[in-house]
């Protein structure tokens, strides 16, 4: 049974889990969509949606408070470029949006292993 399992574990060790959902959501906040595989387009976009809300508390915080989530991106993305272009280009588009700014897109199998691909993009 399942029972309060909340993460899939995708054939990895945990650093390397972590690590690869890094690597994507980087990628996507960088490229603006992405094609991976399906599951990890549903595990990367938790951590996508976690760190543009931070990235709008960012940008309504002042001082220490803005300074608290802006380590709390880097803690979480680990490349300073990356959570700028997070803070001045990807948050500002949302903060009218409640939630839901990534999307999911089947886009058939891929041609090695049959493995389902997605393109994971923001909305």
């Amino acid at each position: 049974m399942r029972h309060r399992i909340n993460k899939r574990k995708l054939n990895r060790t945990s650093e390397h889990r972590e690590a690869m959902l890094r690597n994507v959501v980087r990628a996507l906040f960088e490229h603006g969509s992405i094609v991976t595989t399906v599951p990890k387009a549903k595990e990367a976009r938790k951590l996508a949606e976690r760190c543009i809300t931070l990235g709008k508390k960012v940008n309504a915080a002042e001082g220490a408070q803005a300074l608290h989530y802006r380590r709390q991106l880097l803690k979480k993305l680990h490349r300073t470029d990356i959570v700028k272009v997070l803070i001045e280009e990807v948050a500002p588009r949302y903060t009218e949006r409640p939630g839901g700014y990534t999307r999911i897109l089947k886009a058939g199998f891929r041609l090695g292993d049959g493995g389902a691909k997605a393109v994971f993009q923001l909305v």
